[in-house]
């Protein structure tokens, strides 16, 4: 399991790890989501609950069960789907990787992966709309307004600070059983040449072990 609290670089290390022969189940690829209230990607509906469980068993069935597979930690939801108990079951009773990557360079790599709530403030509000109930209208009407303004990195710092990571490790800790356990893996920026570097160590670390 990558773990790590958002915008951390976890889909990014997947992909790195792809483009290397890794193997990798990429749930929010297959859902068409990020996983989380900000999560969608214009253009891009998510498929039904039945073809998003044959796109899970279609990806499962080219696996070697003799070699790791690497998941992106996620909730049973992603989006509007639902991951099967029994993959469910099995993320959290993996081994744990923790990616660290400094805030600065966390609001980088959104900035760069949310690039479509940049060029359309409404849109970036319409979804921040949703935080009403857990952030109270005045915060939002806050974001929505310096976003509005080109204040959209200054936004998303807070909105880590606010809402991303307050209980991140003490829910991860709780849903993953070997989290506590888990091995950090320390990112010096959201590059591709970082993130490819950082597959390698990993596939050479696993490598090692088993």
């Amino acid at each position: 399991m990558l773990c790590g609290p958002t915008g951390s670089g976890k889909t990014r290390l997947l992909q790195a790890l792809a483009s290397q022969g890794a193997q990798v189940l990429d749930l929010e690829a297959i859902a068409s989501h990020r996983a989380s209230v900000l999560g969608i990607i214009p253009g891009h509906p998510q498929p039904t609950q039945k073809a998003f469980e044959t796109g899970l068993w279609d990806a499962l069935c080219r696996f070697d069960p003799k070699r790791p597979v690497y998941v992106e930690a996620e909730s049973k939801k992603v989006g509007n789907l639902t991951l099967p108990d029994s993959l469910m079951d099995a993320m959290r009773q993996s081994p744990c990787v923790r990616l660290e990557l400094s805030v600065p360079h966390r609001v980088q790599l959104l900035m760069e992966d949310y690039d479509y709530f940049v060029k359309d403030p409404a849109l970036f509000g319409e979804r921040l709309d949703r935080l009403i109930d857990l952030k109270g209208r005045a915060v939002v009407e806050d974001w929505k307004s310096r976003a509005h303004a080109g204040q959209a990195a200054e936004v998303v710092a807070e909105l880590l600070e606010m809402h991303y990571d307050p209980g991140y490790e003490t829910s991860t800790a709780r849903n993953f059983r070997h989290y506590s356990q888990a091995r950090p893996l320390t990112l010096s920026g959201p590059s591709p040449a970082e993130l490819d570097a950082a597959a390698t160590r990993l596939m050479r670390a696993e490598s090692a072990q088993g």
